[in-house]
């Protein structure tokens, strides 16, 4: 489980993200969602002690993270970053095999059983048919399955994704998305996603931690949470919600501002 308890995080001395209360638990996908600059990535580095908490703890498993080693952190915690930076000489297994890192002592090489947690991880993620293959030939939908094997090879409790299907295609989106919650279900992770995209996060994610202004907003199921008033307050955004036909999750359907310049439409 992750909790966090009036947590303050920031940099340089200036919070951007204040009085943070939130839980996460195994087997279930929370959701970050909020405009640019809202603090979901922010949030992210937190958990993960890559910013400084100014104040109020972060629990993992019921241990402060201020109390537990960067090197046990990292076998507690994996990380799906934005914007991941791969060695495009490396093959997609080499990359993988990185995740074992924090499980290596000083000096030691990968063994067996290293390499076996890598081909499974490769597996699950369905990666395995272009182990071999150099990360510079790989579509965008490709190398971010091989970083979340990557992630999954560290064999983690907790699994943070900040922005896991940016500049992906809609197909690409599902797949990755599929993968992740079949995954949480699975191996009873506990996973906190950052997203963009509100019907993605509504279609996927078990809660919903909306933030605006540093701070939450509103936090619940995604039905509590994707309201039409909400919308427009934070995002500042006329919408229309409905029911989605088939799973009655909300569906957000954005509506063309006023004011706004009119399409011309040239008869041909």
């Amino acid at each position: 489980m992750v909790e966090l308890k009036d947590v303050s995080l920031g940099y340089d001395h200036r919070a951007i993200l204040s009085n943070i209360n939130l839980k996460a638990v195994p087997g279930e996908m929370l959701g970050l969602i909020g405009p640019n600059g809202s603090g979901k990535s922010t949030l992210i580095k937190g958990i993960t002690r890559l910013i400084s908490i100014f104040s109020g703890h972060i629990f993992v498993d019921g241990r402060d993270i201020k109390n537990i080693k960067r090197e046990e952190l990292a076998r507690l915690i994996a990380v799906v970053p934005q914007n991941p930076v791969l060695p495009e000489a490396f093959t997609a297994f080499e990359v993988v095999l990185m995740g074992r890192t924090p499980h290596l002592g000083f000096l030691r090489y990968e063994g067996e059983r290293d390499m076996t947690i890598a081909w499974q991880a490769m597996r699950a993620t369905e990666t395995q048919f272009f182990a071999e293959r150099r990360v510079g030939e790989l579509s965008g939908g490709e190398r971010q399955g091989v970083v979340i094997a990557r992630a999954l090879t560290q064999q983690p409790k907790v699994l943070l994704l900040d922005e896991p299907t940016a500049q992906l295609d809609i197909n690409h989106q599902v797949e990755i998305l599929d993968l992740v919650k079949n995954l949480c279900l699975e191996q009873n992770l506990t996973v906190i996603a950052a997203l963009h995209d509100l019907n993605l996060a509504a279609q996927y994610c078990d809660w919903l931690v909306m933030l605006d202004g540093g701070q939450i907003y509103t936090k619940g199921i995604p039905q509590e949470v994707l309201t039409v008033q909400n919308i427009k307050e934070v995002y500042g955004a006329e919408v229309c919600v409905y029911p989605h036909p088939v799973n009655k999750l909300p569906a957000t359907l954005i509506m063309a501002g006023e004011g706004k310049r009119k399409r011309t439409y040239i008869q041909r």
